[in-house]
């Protein structure tokens, strides 16, 4: 627990943070408590140990609140009082009638990158406290979420290419009210805080009880416990990964027999859920009680079986991993930086008169390589499920595009980056940039 009042582990949350290689930093402001303290921590920071370096506020309007555009104008006056730029971002367009919460996040980190790409900002910071911390947790223990316990992560990395960090991870909620109010600083409540029909505000309630002084002090030992498990567990896939698995031909991937024998069953049976979700595209990983049971039916010769959209087949030189060819996406127009299938981001160049859709079958009887080897059907099996560019029912090859992790094509926790890196070495993704937190849990 931080010692009051705080100052100290304050600066400390900041001193943590890399910011060199930064002439802007975006820090993500709504007008409430937690966002205007990081603001105002942030250019506290920036002006006595990074003069160079300018903070640009940016507030995003879901447009569903009626009150959400007089607090963005609130906070770039405020901005402007103190010197700093600010920018609101609108999210426009029809929302969902369903998973509301879980879209606008969506939306506003999407909203956030962007202003950040226009800034020229390498990195996004947001005002996620200790409180945020513990909510998530509970959240996550009450489901059973076991990679989940980890809880929020100090720094993830959205879209492959922008660091987001999360400085307050340590500090108090109250703390960051009573330095503004210190400050004569006045922030505004979002009364979806409060509302009971959201788990979180639930969760809150009960987390705001007293009764039970040492609770918050065991949650905290858990979610840092299972976070150094979760980067142990991820650092030995990793090692497994680069051992065992290898890139045979286009979509085709391939794990020597030893994978099935190794010693560490945990880190075998995560490595084999991370890659069957990145060779079948899928943001969630199958679970592990089915994987392990997979893992166990591909020790005997010429199993096969499906799981998460990719198809595994055991045979005497090692386990092939491809994409099923159900569920592919239809032919559509090619769009430069979309994620396809969610294995492949397009690359840019591309005419405007051609489509991308799978090779399919027929195609891939025509592409594929003549050197296959001995197992031509698994070749154009995996080619026919890789993306293609078509000029009417012409198949002019492969469509240029860069391999994405599934799971982590837009949010990469810290945590895992040593599996994700793994996993871009082995399909040839992009080079994940640097973590910019220097953290035990930042690994």
């Amino acid at each position: 627990m931080l010692d009051s009042p705080g100052r100290a582990a304050r600066a400390a949350s900041f001193s943590r943070i890399d910011f060199s290689g930064c002439r802007t930093v975006v820090a993500a402001v709504s007008g409430g408590g937690d966002s205007l303290a990081l603001l105002f921590l942030l250019k506290e920071h920036l002006a006595r140990h990074e003069p160079g370096i300018e903070p640009v506020a940016v507030t995003v309007d879901h447009g569903i609140r009626p009150e959400a555009a007089a607090e963005a104008c609130a906070v770039a006056a405020l901005c402007g009082d103190i010197g700093v730029s600010h920018r609101t971002m609108r999210w426009e367009g029809e929302k969902p009638t369903a998973g509301m919460q879980q879209a606008a996040r969506e939306a506003r980190y999407a909203l956030l990158a962007e202003a950040a790409r226009e800034a020229g900002a390498g990195l996004i910071l947001t005002g996620h406290t200790l409180d945020d911390q513990l909510e998530t947790f509970a959240m996550r223990k009450r489901r059973g979420d076991g990679r989940g316990l980890a809880g929020i992560a100090p720094a993830t990395l959205y879209d492959g290419r922008l660091w987001i960090a999360r400085p307050l991870l340590d500090v108090r909620r109250e703390e960051l009210r009573s330095f503004l109010r210190a400050r004569g600083v006045a922030w505004h409540e979002d009364p979806s805080n409060k509302d009971p029909k959201y788990e979180r505000a639930r969760v809150r309630s009960l987390l705001a009880d007293r009764s039970n002084p040492g609770a918050h002090e065991r949650s905290i030992d858990e979610i840092r416990h299972a976070a150094a498990e979760r980067i142990r567990v991820g650092m030995d896939a990793a090692a497994l990964i680069r051992l065992h698995a290898r890139r045979v031909s286009s979509g085709l991937y391939r794990l020597d027999r030893g994978f099935a024998d190794v010693g560490e069953r945990d880190a075998a049976v995560y490595a084999l859920r991370i890659l069957l979700a990145v060779v079948g595209g899928r943001p969630q990983l199958p679970d592990a009680p089915r994987t392990a049971a997979l893992l166990q039916l591909l020790s005997t010769p010429n199993a096969r079986a499906t799981l998460s959209r990719s198809v595994i087949e055991a045979r005497e030189d090692g386990l092939y991993l491809r994409r099923e060819l159900r569920g592919l996406p239809p032919a559509g127009v090619a769009r430069s930086g979309e994620i396809w299938d969610g294995r492949y981001r397009i690359g840019a160049g591309m005419a405007q008169d051609v489509e991308i859709a799978p090779f399919g079958k027929e195609a891939a009887e025509a592409w594929a390589p003549s050197d296959d080897g001995d197992k031509p059907a698994l070749f154009r099996a995996a080619l026919a499920a890789e993306p293609a560019l078509l000029h009417g029912a012409e198949c002019l090859g492969h469509a240029p595009a860069t391999p994405v992790a599934g799971p982590w094509a837009r949010f990469l926790p810290c945590f895992d980056l040593a599996p994700a890196i793994a996993v871009a070495e082995l399909t040839g993704g992009a080079p994940l940039p640097a973590v910019p937190v220097t953290s035990e849990l930042a690994q």
